[in-house]
């Protein structure tokens, strides 16, 4: 039986030497090269599995074996982990393509929703009287001053134009504040601002709810948006 240099033990047997322990070389089954001058040196510091006690020969045997099961163990974990984090970064580019689309196709409708919205404005606005249509009278009553603002105010925002002046003047034309000054159904400040739709806009209603209907679209959008500030301050 011969002997091979090697750091720890080595297993001789009749065909082969199996390393094992702290071998170098063992995940790779290379044996470091002894040089035949110091082979006789190198094989007395060599200790034969013959030569470990029988208890310990499992023991030794055992810590090769686990040793390579933690390597592929090792190697397991990392190929798993390889897998998931591929895996992740292929849902991750599903899911921002899914909500890149679903964006898209939010914005889509909002822009078609809001051309209709436009289109309805529109035509509602093209189908509104002038103040001028209207002949003049020398009174109106509160029904037929609300009538002239139906026709004149677009149907979708007359509701807040008529809540404004619900609280403003209750439908008077000829409402006056003396301590502000504020004249007609909007209650303009001062009353002769309204002068720039008419200059009878002391005594025509359908002048008044003109220079109104601009005040609030030009200052709040809209009606609406005017009555929305109103609800907030109880003015506008």
């Amino acid at each position: 039986m011969s002997r091979i240099s090697v750091r720890g033990f080595a297993v001789a047997s009749a065909t082969a030497v199996t390393t094992v322990g702290a071998v170098v070389g063992v995940a790779s089954g290379s044996t470091p090269a002894v040089d035949d001058n110091n082979f006789e040196a190198t094989a007395a510091d060599t200790t034969l599995l013959a030569d470990i006690p029988a208890g310990q020969q499992a023991q030794v045997q055992t810590a090769s074996l686990t040793q390579q099961a933690d390597a592929q163990a090792s190697a397991a974990d990392a190929a798993a982990k390889k897998s998931v984090e591929e895996a992740a970064r292929i849902q991750a580019a599903k899911d921002a393509k899914s909500k890149k689309q679903a964006a898209e196709a939010k914005l889509e409708k909002e822009r078609k929703e809001k051309k209709e919205r436009d289109a309805a404005e529109r035509a509602s606005r093209s189908s509104v009287r002038s103040a001028s249509s209207f002949a003049t009278q020398g009174s109106y009553t509160v029904a037929e001053v609300q009538a002239m603002a139906r026709q004149m105010v677009p149907a979708d925002q007359f509701q807040c134009f008529s809540n404004i002046v619900n609280h403003e003047s209750t439908w008077n034309y000829r409402a006056s504040n003396p301590s502000s000054g504020a004249y007609g159904l909007v209650q303009a400040l001062p009353g002769s601002k309204m002068a720039s739709a008419g200059a009878d806009w002391q005594t025509n209603p359908a002048t008044q709810i003109k220079w109104g209907l601009s005040y609030m679209d030009g200052r709040y959008g809209s009606p609406c948006g005017a009555w929305s500030f109103w609800q907030a301050n109880h003015w506008y």
